[in-house]
């Protein structure tokens, strides 16, 4: 009996400990989430070369050295930001280009998917692009690797000619959607005409 007696006000003692733990967690779990969201605010308004961590901070409601305890190095705040990022605008599955048998026709929905991706998030990428210097150099590598994976996926079961995997890389990338469309004008369906015969002939 007075073993049962301890037993249960230890439980109780400790019910108080769990919750406060809990919630601490919570507090700082949603810190970091304002953080992360003031920075990709700041990113996507001012772009990354004009964030200050002041500003994040400023914008988060919290003090810098706040933002330095949840993220020590820039590297771990841009990985945050760019995960919060991606996941608010996905990028277009491949899964559904790789039912395309023809190699062409897959590059045309690519193309169709992508490019209606960029204009959905073209002011965020062209301060991004603007912004590159300012961005730690892993960012850019891990970038420039996902483009060079989804232009070797798309360049399978075409000629094995190194033009014409150069013409794929050309037709993906954002500069050449935003050059063919905003500066040239071309509706979204002439630049993938475009960019298809270019890999076609190339």
């Amino acid at each position: 009996m007075v073993f049962g007696d301890y037993s249960g006000t230890l439980m109780c003692s400790q019910m108080p400990r769990k919750y406060e733990l809990r919630r601490r967690a919570e507090r700082v779990a949603e810190t970091r989430r304002r953080i992360v969201a003031a920075a990709v605010d700041l990113h996507t308004t001012l772009g990354p070369a004009r964030t200050t961590v002041s500003a994040v901070a400023e914008r988060a409601g919290v003090q810098r050295h706040t933002v330095y305890a949840h993220f020590p190095h820039e590297r771990d705040l841009f990985r945050a930001c760019s995960a919060h990022w991606a996941e608010r605008h996905p990028f277009p599955d491949p899964a559904r280009w790789l039912v395309v048998e023809d190699p062409l026709a897959r590059l045309r929905r690519a193309l169709g998917d992508v490019y209606a991706w960029y204009a959905e998030v073209e002011d965020d990428l062209a301060l991004f692009a603007r912004d590159a210097h300012a961005l730690p150099p892993e960012v850019a590598e891990r970038t420039e690797a996902e483009q060079r994976e989804l232009a070797d996926l798309l360049a399978r079961r075409l000629p094995r000619r190194k033009a014409v995997r150069a013409a794929v890389g050309h037709a993906l990338a954002f500069e050449t959607w935003r050059s063919l469309v905003r500066t040239e004008g071309l509706s979204r369906a002439q630049a993938i005409e475009l960019m298809v015969r270019l890999v076609e002939d190339a």
